[in-house]
C-alpha cells in the first residue's frame, strides 16, 4: 500500500539524518523532496505546496530534544500533517434510522456493488445488524445478478425487482419490505454513472430525495488518483454525500486520492477496501494510514484483527496442550487458519513496522501457507498429534503426498519445533495472544 510514496518520503526525510538542529537550509532541502514525493503520488500541486509550507512553519526554530534526532522530529511533523490532511479523526457510519438507509453512489467500475456486500457483511458480523441489500441498477441485469451472488456469499438477503425500471420505486419498496421483515439496515446499490451524464445524475438525486438516507456514500477507485478527487467533487456538488469509500487500496495505487480527497470535498473517508474478499474492509483511521504511508506499520489494526479471531475457550485448550507438550500439527494448522481469516498476507505484513520495507520486493501471495497446509494434510493423525514419530521414511511419504520436497518438510518440522519452544516460553500470556504468535509465523516460508 503506497510503497512508492513511502520510499520517496523516507529518502526525503533521510536528508536530516545527522544534523543536530533543524535549520532553514536543511528543512528546505527536505521539504522540496517531500513535495516532489507528494506530486509523484498524484497529489494536487496546491495541496502539496500548502502541506510543505505548514510543516516548515512548525519545524522552523524547534530545538531537537536530546532524545530525539532531527529526522525523527520531522517524521512526526509530517505524520501529524498527513493525519490532519486526511481528516484527523476517524468518522463512523450513521446508523440512527429504523431502518438505517445507506445509499451507495459512484462511478462505473469503482467496485461499488462488491463494496456494498462488504459493508453489509461488516455491519452483520461486527455490528450485529440485519442488513438488506437492494439492487437499484436498472440498466444492467448482470449487476442485479452480481449483487445476488454477493448476498448469497455472505448470507444477506437481496431485494430486487428485475422487471421494474424505476429506481425510485424499487428503493422505496425495499424500505417498506425492510420495515415489515425486521431488517434494521438497508443498503441501496445504485447504477454506476459518469458525473457528466446529466440523466443518470438526476436519477440518483431523485432516489436520494425520495428515500432520505441516513448515509450517502461515494465509492471511488483509489487507483485513479487525482481523477478520483475531481469526480468526488462533481458528485458531492449534486448529492452532498456524507462520506467516501476508497476501494482497491491493495493495488499499486499512488495514494493521491487518499491524501487529498478530504481537503477537496470536506467529507471524511469512512471505509477502505483492501482486497477482493468480503472481509477486506477497514474503518479508515487517518493516523494509522499516516503511519503506514511513512513505513511505520499499523500495529493497532493488526492486534484488533487478531483479537477478532481470538477464541477464549480455544485459547484455554491450547494453553493446556502447550503446558503438557502436546501442541501438535493440528493445533498449528488451526493457528494458520486464524491468521488467514485476519486478511490478505500482503496487507498484514504492511502492518508490521519495518516489514513492508524489508519485504517490498517479495511477492506475498494470499495462498502463502498452501504448501504448509498441504504438508500437514498429508500427515497421518498420529503424525499430526505426535510429530516426534516422523522419521526419514515418513518425511519422504509426506513430501510425495503433498507435492513438495523433503527439504520443505524438514524446514516445516524445524519451524514447528522453534514455534513450540517459543510458545512454551510464552506460557502465562503467550498461548492466548494470536498477534504475538504471528511473530513466530511471519518468518515461515511456503
Amino acid at each position: 500500500m503506497f510503497s512508492n510514496l513511502s520510499d520517496k518520503l523516507e529518502k526525503a526525510l533521510h536528508i536530516l539524518k545527522g544534523h543536530g538542529k533543524i535549520t532553514e537550509v536543511n528543512v528546505a532541502d527536505t521539504l522540496k523532496e517531500v513535495r516532489r514525493a507528494l506530486l509523484d503520488a498524484d497529489v494536487n500541486f496546491k495541496i502539496a505546496k500548502d502541506f510543505t509550507t505548514s510543516v516548515k512553519e512548525k519545524a522552523m526554530g524547534q530545538n531537537v530534544l536530546t532524545s530525539l534526532q532531527p529526522g525523527q522530529l520531522m517524521v512526526k511533523l509530517v505524520k501529524d500533517e498527513l493525519t490532519e490532511l486526511m481528516g484527523g479523526e476517524e468518522v463512523g457510519i450513521n446508523l440512527s434510522g429504523n431502518p438505517s438507509v445507506i445509499l451507495m453512489s459512484g462511478l462505473q467500475g469503482s467496485g461499488k456493488t462488491t463494496f456494498s456486500g462488504k459493508l453489509a457483511n461488516f455491519l452483520k458480523t461486527k455490528k450485529g445488524k440485519k442488513p438488506l441489500l437492494v439492487a437499484c441498477d436498472i440498466y444492467r441485469p448482470a449487476a442485479i445478478n452480481q449483487l445476488h451472488v454477493v448476498g448469497d456469499q455472505i448470507g444477506v438477503e437481496v431485494y430486487s425487482e428485475p422487471e421494474n425500471k424505476n429506481a425510485v420505486d424499487i428503493a422505496q419498496n425495499a424500505i417498506k419490505y425492510a420495515k415489515s421483515n425486521g431488517f434494521n439496515v438497508v443498503i441501496v446499490d445504485t447504477a454506476g454513472r459518469l458525473a457528466i451524464d446529466e440523466q443518470m445524475m438526476n436519477e440518483i438525486a431523485n432516489v436520494h430525495k425520495a428515500i432520505q438516507p441516513q448515509e450517502t456514500l461515494f465509492v471511488v477507485d483509489a487507483m485513479t488518483g487525482q481523477d478520483a478527487v475531481n469526480t468526488a467533487k462533481a458528485f458531492n456538488d449534486r448529492l452532498n454525500f456524507d462520506g467516501v469509500i476508497l476501494t482497491k487500496l491493495d493495488g499499486d495505487t499512488r495514494g493521491g486520492a487518499a491524501i487529498t480527497i478530504k481537503s477537496v470535498v470536506n467529507k471524511p473517508i469512512k471505509f477502505i477496501g483492501t482486497g477482493e474478499k468480503m472481509e477486506a474492509i477497514d474503518v479508515f483511521y487517518p493516523s494509522r494510514m499516516a503511519d503506514r504511508i511513512l513505513g511505520m506499520g499499523d500495529v493497532v489494526s493488526l492486534v484488533e484483527r487478531a483479537q477478532e479471531q481470538y477464541d477464549e475457550e480455544e485459547a484455554r485448550k491450547l494453553q493446556k496442550k502447550i503446558a503438557k507438550n502436546e501442541f501438535g500439527f493440528d493445533d498449528f494448522l488451526t493457528q494458520i487458519q486464524q491468521i488467514k481469516k485476519m486478511g490478505n498476507m500482503k496487507d498484514l505484513v504492511g502492518m508490521i513496522p519495518g516489514a513492508g520495507k524489508a519485504l517490498k520486493d517479495v511477492e506475498i501471495e494470499d495462498d502463502a501457507f498452501k504448501h504448509i497446509e498441504a504438508i500437514i494434510h498429508s500427515m497421518t493423525p498420529l503424525e499430526r498429534t505426535k510429530p516426534a514419530v516422523i522419521d526419514g521414511k515418513r518425511k519422504i511419504r509426506i513430501a510425495k503426498g503433498s507435492g513438495t520436497k523433503v527439504e520443505q518438510v524438514n524446514q516445516l518440522m524445524k519451524q514447528f519445533d522453534q514455534m513450540s519452544k517459543m510458545m512454551k516460553m510464552m506460557q502465562g500470556g503467550g498461548g492466548k495472544n494470536l498477534a504475538r504468535m504471528m511473530g513466530g509465523m511471519k518468518g515461515m516460508k511456503p
